[in-house]
């Protein structure tokens, strides 16, 4: 990771710069947005469609060519719904497409690339309309699903549960097992005798965490000038001088 070179009042304007445009432009997409959400380059995160609830403590990571994407397409006007727990993640390319439901646990954690639908939005022989039978997506508390992963409809994941990278997950996965494959089978049972540390213990408190980081980036760009990065960004070959 290259060295910060930002004073510390430029690195704040841009965090409170990213906060207005997550508050201005993605809580009005939602029907509900928690409290100490970091979205990092929030331009590059795209929310639509009814009844999107999210929780505290969301964690979403856009980029420009591996956006994050949670939408509702419901059946109806007004119709379909995504809630999302407390302290989720969403790595960039991570995708939620609801047609009817789905529900994520707290502290979800979702990889590059992760997918999860309830729905394969056309039946096979007719490909003008979506199967009539709802088949909403549950997944629990503090699941983990790896990079490239994708859940399908009417799936129910157990908590604490693993999905392996590029696994397709098209039936129920029971608590603490890893699964991978496709289709996806369980390959490690994990020992829930042993305990997790979770996102919600991370999080357990928000406002002294954020105090707490502030504080080392105040110590560590403290000796940064603006002419210094301005010139970095100008020149960026000077980082290496």
């Amino acid at each position: 990771m290259r060295e910060d070179l930002r004073p510390y009042w430029v690195k704040k304007c841009y965090l409170k710069l990213r906060y207005w445009y997550t508050e201005y432009y993605l809580r009005p997409e939602c029907a509900s947005l928690g409290p100490y959400h970091t979205v990092m380059k929030p331009w590059y995160v795209h929310i639509s469609g009814n009844n999107i609830h999210i929780g505290r403590c969301f964690t979403a990571i856009g980029e420009p060519g591996s956006r994050v994407e949670v939408g509702v397409w419901g059946r109806a006007e007004g119709q379909g719904s995504i809630d999302i727990g407390d302290c989720v993640l969403m790595s960039p390319g991570s995708r939620l497409s609801a047609s009817d439901e789905i529900i994520l646990g707290n502290g979800v954690m979702l990889a590059n690339g992760a997918y999860v639908t309830d729905s394969d939005w056309h039946t096979i022989y007719d490909r003008t309309v979506r199967d009539e039978r709802p088949m909403p997506v549950r997944i629990g508390d503090n699941v983990w699903l790896g990079d490239h992963s994708t859940v399908l409809k009417g799936v129910t994941i157990g908590e604490n549960s693993v999905v392996a990278a590029r696994a397709v997950v098209t039936r129920d996965v029971p608590p603490n097992v890893v699964v991978a494959g496709s289709p996806a089978k369980v390959v490690k049972e994990l020992d829930p005798q042993r305990g997790f540390t979770t996102r919600m213990d991370y999080f357990s408190d928000p406002a002294e965490l954020e105090l707490f980081f502030a504080a080392i980036e105040q110590e560590v760009l403290a000796g940064n000038s603006l002419w210094h990065w301005l010139w970095s960004v100008i020149y960026p070959g000077s980082r290496s001088s």
